[in-house]
């Protein structure tokens, strides 16, 4: 890794407004080059090796230029995280102005999933709706579970592994969406998709960036929604820019979390339930983290950058 980038790193700690699958704050490492921001954010228990795309997504976003984009704004869903309460939920959702679309994250606990999605579309009657499982489900529970929740757009990732989604494919009508059984694959051109899912996940940090996620689009040949994994702006803007890059996109993209930050290192307001690409400048003040996580983060990537040579 190039000694300019290291030493120009900024490690955040970024707090949520909510318990989001257990995450109350975000550390996000930042690193500089010629072409501005890029962030390694894996989340703090990943091991070096599922961390290494991270990393080579940050340095791709710092030293490389920018694809062609064919929007200046994505249009972004709301992501609704597992809780309940009617005023938490309607604080959640007045934070994502103008989007038509909510992903609603489900799979804990069926009578408390059921019951957010009946609250979401009394809240929101008009908005379409997304289930995400992270692959929590066997396949006799998501079979259940989907057919008693009405008309969804899509389910993400309902269960764990290719062999489910292909059982549960037979079983069921609605559309599945595949991204742990790629993002999480030892090598995820080497993962047989054909009857297990509809449309692909895209998260452009934990693929290795915009590059190699062109690629698995390609090789994969499936429609793709593009989503985030919880970043602050730099991170969010990076998969602004690889959702833009796409001459199609039929989908509202998982882009718009910054709304589930309490502090940010920059603002990407939802404006008409879209978000503008911008060349993010981070605001550091109060953020940086303490002088002894500064020096994990840093020995993090130094351990991870040689796994990319």
């Amino acid at each position: 890794m190039d000694q300019l980038l290291l030493e120009s790193l900024r490690v955040v700690t970024l707090p949520t407004t909510t318990n989001f699958r257990g995450v109350t704050f975000r550390e996000v490492a930042l690193i500089q080059g010629e072409y501005g921001w890029g962030e390694f954010s894996p989340f703090l228990e990943y091991d070096d090796a599922e961390s290494a795309p991270w990393l080579a997504c940050a340095i791709e976003a710092a030293t490389q230029p920018k694809p062609q984009l064919y929007r200046t704004h994505v249009a972004v869903n709301g992501t609704i995280p597992a809780l309940n309460d009617v005023q938490d939920l309607e604080r959640v959702i007045n934070s994502f102005p103008g989007v038509k679309t909510f992903k609603v994250k489900v799979g804990t606990d069926v009578s408390e999933d059921l019951h957010r999605l009946e609250l979401i579309r009394t809240l929101r009657p008009n908005a379409t709706i997304r289930a995400d499982v992270n692959g929590l489900w066997s396949v006799d529970e998501a079979e259940k579970f989907i057919n008693s929740i009405g008309d969804v757009e899509y389910v993400e990732q309902p269960c764990a592994t290719i062999e489910e989604l292909r059982e549960l494919k037979k079983r069921v009508d609605v559309k599945i969406v595949g991204d742990e059984v790629l993002r999480k694959a030892a090598d995820p051109f080497d993962v047989d998709l054909s009857g297990a899912v509809d449309y692909l996940m895209l998260k452009v940090q934990p693929l290795g960036g915009i590059k190699r996620a062109h690629k698995l689009a390609e090789h994969h040949n499936l429609p793709v929604v593009v989503s985030s994994a919880l970043e602050s702006a730099v991170g969010i803007n990076y998969g602004l820019i690889l959702a833009a890059s796409f001459e199609g996109m039929s989908f509202d993209c998982g882009l718009g979390t910054g709304s589930l930050l309490a502090k940010n290192v920059g603002e990407l307001p939802i404006v008409d339930g879209k978000i503008a690409i911008s060349d993010v400048t981070p605001n550091f003040d109060g953020l940086d983290v303490s002088a002894d996580r500064y020096e994990w983060w840093k020995n993090r990537i130094m351990r991870t950058a040689e796994l990319l040579k």
